[in-house]
């Protein structure tokens, strides 16, 4: 498609399909929103549609003489049913027809005599799976990477990219969904090279099972910049809003929450032993988004909080806690790195793209104020983001993404 990004994209369909009875909807459709996050192990979307009524033939079920009538009473959408999207922008295309999301919630938001518009709550298929608990009780054991693949291959998921772990964790389900225990697998996991710290989270791609570090180290896929001035060609990467800074660098909170240094009293409740370690945040080895400088450095020397562990030896083995499945290895170490990786939090919009995935690094160029003769850029906020979350936002007249982005440090130049 040619024109800019932010006009309004097509829908090549939007169809829900419940038991082979289908409802086109792409020319009834006055909103959709597309939501990926770093956080969320699933795809999900809202969609409202304005129906004038006499749009399908009702079923005996649903009125004896099978009349015409709304959508959401003739179809009638009741849950669970396929809605099946494709979006066609210049950025690229929204496809969900092989694996179309599901609809969660079809509540009417407006009603009058002659039509109604009805809101959809949409998620994808793998979190729908989720809730399928086939073995309360199932065991799993070793490397938490192939625990990871394995629970992944039980839920019948296709599309994943998992990070190889250096440490193992044995436990049983206790009742869970997949996807639910590979989330809280997240904080007990180390990378085979880096710090404690992964994601899981799902995209257009797939599943993604990433640590922290890989995913920071990554080239950016795209390049954002925020004049004030919108004109030319370049207008689908300008930031289109000023960008809205949510955090940035709360000295009170980093030190309450010992992101750079803290002491940690373990209790083993195996062996009844306590011990005390401290660790620190070594910023000229650890891998960041900016510089590798800690702006209050003076403050945290020495150890600004006290945190009381009881040890996660995990449920099976107890009595054999391998050295490279040493708990401290993660639990006081991995809090450390999701706080430092939330210092600074932007919030952004820009033309759509549909290139973008939650978990992208992105850089992002903000104009210095005054004199613009010494240099354009502001190179304290300018730099490399990690995109928290993002919405594709969809309308008759416009496409744009939001995304919320993080990173770590401060700065446009990194020193590598």
């Amino acid at each position: 498609m040619s024109g800019s990004a932010s006009r309004a994209s097509k829908y090549a369909k939007m169809v829900i399909n419940k038991d082979g009875k289908t409802a086109n909807i792409a020319g009834k459709t006055t909103s959709f929103d597309f939501y990926e996050s770093v956080y969320s192990p699933e795809i999900t979307a809202t969609l409202v549609f304005l129906d004038a009524g006499d749009s399908i033939e009702a079923g005996k079920g649903q009125d004896t003489q099978s009349r015409k009538g709304s959508i959401k009473s003739s179809l009638p959408i009741t849950g669970y049913e396929d809605l099946e999207v494709k979006i066609e922008s210049k950025s690229g295309t929204l496809n969900y027809i092989k694996n179309p999301l599901k609809i969660t919630g079809a509540p009417i938001v407006s009603q009058e005599s002659n039509r109604q518009s009805v809101f959809l709550s949409l998620k994808s298929n793998p979190a729908i799976d989720n809730y399928d608990i086939k073995d309360p009780c199932k065991k799993y054991k070793g490397r938490i990477s192939n625990t990871v693949e394995q629970i992944l291959k039980d839920l019948n998921v296709k599309k994943y990219t998992i990070d190889g772990t250096s440490n193992s964790y044995d436990f049983i389900s206790k009742g869970k969904g997949g996807l639910d225990l590979i989330n809280d697998l997240c904080r007990r996991s180390i990378p085979e090279e880096g710090n404690p710290g992964f994601f899981f989270y799902e995209t257009q791609d797939g599943l993604n099972f990433k640590a922290i570090d890989n995913l920071i180290t990554e080239e950016p896929v795209e390049t954002y910049t925020y004049s004030g001035a919108m004109q030319g060609k370049e207008n689908d990467f300008k930031i289109v809003l000023p960008p809205n800074i949510i955090k940035d660098q709360n000295v009170t909170k980093a030190l309450e929450s010992g992101t750079y240094s803290s002491r940690n009293v373990f209790f083993n409740p195996l062996t009844f032993e306590t011990k005390e370690e401290i660790y620190k945040l070594d910023l000229e080895k650890l891998k960041t988004l900016g510089k590798k400088e800690v702006p209050f450095k003076e403050k945290v020397q020495n150890y600004s909080k006290t945190n009381y562990h009881i040890l996660d030896i995990g449920s099976l083995d107890a009595m054999n806690v391998a050295p490279n499945n040493d708990p401290r290895d993660w639990q006081a170490k991995s809090p450390m790195r999701y706080n430092l990786l939330h210092s600074q939090i932007m919030e952004i919009q820009v033309p759509c793209n549909l290139k973008l995935r939650a978990g992208n690094i992105i850089k992002v160029e903000i104009e210095r104020q005054g004199d613009k003769s010494m240099g354009g850029l502001d190179e304290q906020e300018s730099g490399k983001y990690l995109i928290l979350h993002l919405c594709h936002h969809f309308d008759p007249q416009r496409s744009f993404t939001s995304m919320t982005l993080a990173r770590d440090t401060y700065g446009l130049h990194t020193g590598k």
